[in-house]
This record gives C-alpha cells, sequence and structure tokens, in this order.
C-alpha cells in the first residue's frame, strides 16, 4: 500500500492533537492551506503537520498569529519544513521573545509598588512621578514600558 500523501482535515486533527475548529480557523488566517476534492472535501498535504506543529509550538511561547503567518509565508509552500527551516524561524523570534521577557519581567518587579501612572499609589507618586513629569512621556504605564 503506498504512503498517504493527502490528509483529511480529521486525520490532521488527530495526527496534530489540534481541534477541527483550529485547523479551519488557521487556514481562514492563511497559516495552513488545503485543496478541496470533487467531492468538496478539505485534503491537506502531509506537510502541514509540521506546520501546525510550528504554530503550535510559537503560540505556545507568545508569538502572535501575524507574526506566525508572516514567518511561514518565508517558507517554500507544499514542503515539510525542516530544522534548518525552524532554525531561521526561531532566530527570527528571538528579539520578540527577549523583548517580551523584558517587559514581563519589568511588571513583575514592578507590579506590587506601583502599576506605573501613579493612580494606584497617590503616596508614592510625589517621590517617583513628581509634578507627573512622566505625563510628557506619553499615556499609560510609564514606568512599566520597556523601550524598544
Amino acid at each position: 500500500m503506498p504512503p498517504v500523501t493527502e490528509l483529511t482535515v480529521g486525520q490532521v486533527a488527530a495526527r496534530s492533537g489540534v481541534a477541527v475548529s483550529a485547523l479551519h480557523f488557521y487556514e481562514a488566517r492563511g497559516l495552513i492551506r488545503s485543496h478541496r476534492t470533487a467531492g468538496n472535501q478539505r485534503r491537506y498535504g502531509r506537510d502541514v503537520l509540521r506546520r501546525v506543529a510550528i504554530i503550535r509550538i510559537a503560540q505556545e511561547v507568545g508569538i502572535s498569529l501575524a507574526e506566525i503567518g508572516a514567518a511561514l509565508e518565508s517558507l517554500p509552500e507544499g514542503r515539510t519544513p525542516t530544522r534548518e527551516d525552524w532554525n531561521l524561524l526561531s532566530t527570527a523570534w528571538r528579539d520578540s521573545l527577549d523583548q517580551k521577557i523584558s517587559q514581563l519581567k519589568k511588571l513583575r518587579d514592578g507590579l506590587t509598588d506601583c502599576i506605573g501612572c501613579g493612580c494606584m499609589s497617590i503616596d508614592k507618586c510625589p517621590l517617583r512621578n513628581k509634578g507627573d513629569r512622566l505625563a510628557r512621556e506619553g499615556t499609560g504605564a510609564r514606568r512599566l514600558l520597556v523601550e524598544r
């Protein structure tokens, strides 16, 4: 029996551990692709299994679907992503993840002190934000924002 080259949506869901509805969502967002049979059923190439794995891993570490989509567009269509492809994608995401980590650390370290705009620390405002000088830098929790 020849190896299966195309998979149904149910087979992809079972093999990837992702709900059928999630696969439809990924497809609607352009993250994965299928084609339709003469009977109007979806069929996926086997490469979609690796692409779904990449999507799940990237989402797990906080990469947005927009960033994932842009990264997946850089890969050749219909070819199973390789270790080299993953290396390129993950390296490109590293700076974004480092930025998010810095932001989360700053948030964690300042969370019990002040939310950054002074509204929750009136007794500390004259010391930390005298004359509301942070307002000149913009709106929101200025002390907790990490510069980009």
